[in-house]
């Protein structure tokens, strides 16, 4: 018997022009799933390939970036051959559901091992790895024990010391949603305008820049998804390298009445065109199984999703942390009003 195989096809969406699309002969065929994955090539596949050799179903794989296989999706429609969407972010996931691109499901297993606020309400999508948005600083410029929470960000203390990207970014679109939840909007807005006043520079780059930025002393705390971290210390390179050894991570509202670190998914969900559903469940099953979230935490430098599974090795020295545990379909549903009261404080 022929191996099962998976097919990738990667691309960049400059307009909407020139992109590579499944045969029909694929879209009707048994035994196999077609994926579209935000995630990149090199962070997915090997983990598809176990799955299509255990399985003996064949995989296509199209990765892209999370907006334009959103767009993708949109403009199929029902003739899309996708039957599984994996992308960054609850924000994102939640804009999918909205877009209509994804329909409910779940599984016996799915409903046993992923947290309740790892998910969607309305089962669209499950989270496959978390990442907490937390502090990074200089251990040599700041006190550890000067840190305490994301609200403390905007105290004048910190005036000229923070480094965060811009409020564009998804991420902190849905740390402010997060914000919302928990303090009301007429406090969020008042502690964005804190925030901005103590920004260090004008926010640019992505995360690795702010964490560079604070390593170089242009900053005193920058603000990053905790996998960007985890890749610096494993990275080739000599410079990433002294840039984690050179700073510490911090969790924040960590103490007992303080509803924990921010975090986030990456997630998966079935697409509304599937026509590979049964593929399309089992595949999710085999993702967010312990020897697969595993692989993906330590792969991914993210944390996995299921109990009872180690946290990446890249990390594993920051300890445990407290998560906060509010439903991640808030941050999709407060997505609007969070982008509002950023541009009401000033954040750029």
């Amino acid at each position: 018997m022929k191996r099962p195989t998976i097919k990738t096809s990667l691309f960049t969406l400059a307009g909407a022009t020139s992109i590579l699309a499944f045969s029909s002969a694929s879209v009707h065929a048994s035994g196999e799933v077609n994926v579209y994955s935000a995630r990149s090539e090199a962070l997915i596949a090997p983990l598809l390939e176990i799955y299509s050799k255990e399985n003996n179903v064949k995989v296509n794989l199209i990765t892209g970036s999370a907006d334009a296989l959103l767009s993708r999706l949109q403009s199929e429609g029902d003739a899309s051959p996708a039957d599984v969407f994996i992308t960054v972010d609850a924000g994102r996931l939640y804009r999918a559901k909205e877009a209509g691109v994804l329909q409910p499901f779940t599984t016996n297993n799915l409903n046993k091992v992923v947290p309740e606020h790892l998910k969607d309400r309305d089962g669209y999508w499950y989270g496959l790895s978390q990442r907490a948005r937390v502090f990074f600083y200089n251990p040599e410029t700041v006190s550890a024990a000067d840190l305490s929470t994301y609200e403390d960000l905007a105290d004048p203390k910190w005036k000229g010391k923070v480094c965060i990207r811009s409020s564009s970014n998804i991420y902190n679109q849905s740390l402010v949603a997060s914000m919302i939840d928990a303090d009301g909007e007429k406090q969020t807005l008042e502690w964005i305008k804190g925030l901005v006043a103590n920004f260090a520079r004008p926010p640019a780059g992505g995360d690795t820049d702010q964490i560079k930025a604070a390593a170089a002393g242009v900053c005193d705390i920058a603000v990053a998804n905790t996998y960007y971290f985890g890749r610096l210390g494993l990275s080739n390179k000599k410079e990433d390298r002294a840039v984690f050894d050179k700073l510490k991570m911090f969790w924040p509202n960590q103490s007992t009445n303080e509803r924990g670190a921010h975090v986030n998914v990456s997630g998966i969900g079935i697409t509304a065109s599937s026509k590979n559903l049964g593929n399309a469940k089992q595949l999710i099953d085999f993702l967010t199984n312990k020897q697969s979230q595993k692989w993906y935490a330590n792969v991914n430098n993210e944390y996995p999703v299921i109990e009872g599974v180690a946290p990446p090795k890249s990390l594993a020295t920051f300890g445990e942390f407290k998560g906060d545990q509010v439903s991640l379909s808030v941050l999709g549903e407060n997505n609007r009003q969070a982008v509002k009261l950023m541009d009401q404080g000033g954040w750029k």
